[in-house]
């Protein structure tokens, strides 16, 4: 963990770098705003670890304050230091080709109206993304399958995930989740990890909002990674409180319609052994759903079930962090068919985590219509 936190801290610092070196042009002559802007960066940085101390001690308003201050600075240093760092490679290139040849004329990139344009734009995804980050989509997912019981034309399942309610995002955040979630009428719900995110001692109000939610084959939850960063016993209960049953490493016959099965994250687990061994102990003949919180897909598995869900990557939630995401989960944004013949669906996830701001990675409730037919119509 120390090492993780390191690490994480110079980046965040290299990023911080390359943007003050970004905007220095127009600090030129301005000592006093350059030596402001240097301490407020130097606060920032740290701010993450100070929200979890300040959690942590028993200052929750302090840790919700010095949040959104720094996880909104997060968001606008991310968009910022990559628009500043498209720029510091085109530089460098343009030097690199001066020096082959002499006649070619560098591009004079670094100047105070490049980085005033960079930080205009860098404003304007901000609040865009900031309002892109509460602007939910329902996305529609038909299957066809010969798996449904005598009698059951169709099963409509609604997945939520990566929700990450703690700090910032709490009742206001939630309600309209729940509205839509009562407007689309689920045969069933689940939720594939990190519902919850940080101390939950505040959040007691919000189990009754999820009670409001009652669909006629219940509700169904699994553990992501931030369950267990918030603590596993106190995400369980609150889970539990809010009406979830949860599935851990196990699986259930779920109203003689579908069979569900849910695996704790790879945080609690030796996900690659366990997971082909639930599948194949569970019963054959109905539509099995896997609910795994990251988007991995076991080659020994994979035919054990019908439909997989998972979450977890946000599908990057900034542009252009899904570049990187993607490389550890390729399989990150939307409806993927396998060489076995069974899907997987991840979704981009319902809430944020760090930046309350999406850019390019609208958040999604994703409704399954799951009808008899003919498999691949």
């Amino acid at each position: 963990m120390i090492l993780f936190l390191a690490v994480a801290i110079a980046i965040y610092t290299a990023m911080h770098g390359t943007v003050w070196w970004g905007i220095h042009p127009l600090l030129a002559g301005h000592r006093q705003a350059g030596l402001a802007l240097l301490l407020w960066m130097l606060v920032m940085i740290i701010a993450p670890v100070a929200v979890r101390l300040l959690e942590a001690g028993g200052s929750p308003q302090a840790a919700r304050l010095l949040a959104l201050t720094g996880y909104l600075w997060m968001g606008l240093v991310f968009i910022a230091f990559c628009l500043f760092a498209v720029i510091g490679l085109v530089e460098l290139l343009s030097y690199l080709l001066s020096l082959l040849i002499p006649a070619l004329p560098r591009l004079p990139l670094h100047g105070p109206r490049i980085a005033a344009a960079v930080l205009l734009t860098t404003l304007a995804l901000g609040i865009h993304g900031s309002v892109a980050a509460k602007n939910i989509r329902v996305e529609k997912v038909s299957i066809a399958t010969d798996k449904l019981p005598a009698g059951r034309e169709m099963l409509r399942v609604v997945q939520v995930s990566d929700i990450h309610l703690g700090l910032l995002n709490r009742g206001p955040f939630l309600a309209p989740i729940i509205a839509r979630l009562k407007e689309l009428e689920p045969d069933l719900l689940v939720a594939t990890g990190d519902v919850v995110d940080a101390q939950l001692n505040c959040l007691d109000e919000l189990c009754a909002m999820w009670q409001e939610i009652a669909p006629p084959l219940g509700k169904f939850a699994i553990t992501g990674n931030h369950e267990v960063y918030a603590g596993l016993d106190q995400s369980l209960d609150f889970l539990r409180r809010s009406g979830f049953v949860m599935l851990r490493n196990s699986g259930l016959t779920v109203g003689g319609v579908v069979q569900l099965v849910g695996m704790d994250d790879e945080q609690l687990r030796n996900h690659a052994v366990q997971e082909t061994a639930l599948l194949r102990a569970q019963p054959a003949g109905l539509f099995t759903i896997f609910l795994k919180h990251r988007p991995t897909v076991s080659a020994d598995s994979s035919a054990l079930f019908d439909l997989q869900l998972s979450g977890h990557t946000h599908r990057g939630q900034i542009f252009p962090f899904n570049f990187l995401t993607g490389l550890h989960y390729p399989l990150q944004d939307g409806l993927y068919h396998l060489a076995s013949g069974s899907l997987l669906y991840t979704s981009r996830g319902t809430g944020t985590w760090g930046p309350p701001m999406r850019v390019l990675s609208p958040p999604e409730i994703t409704v399954f219509e799951i009808r008899r037919g003919h498999p691949g119509s």
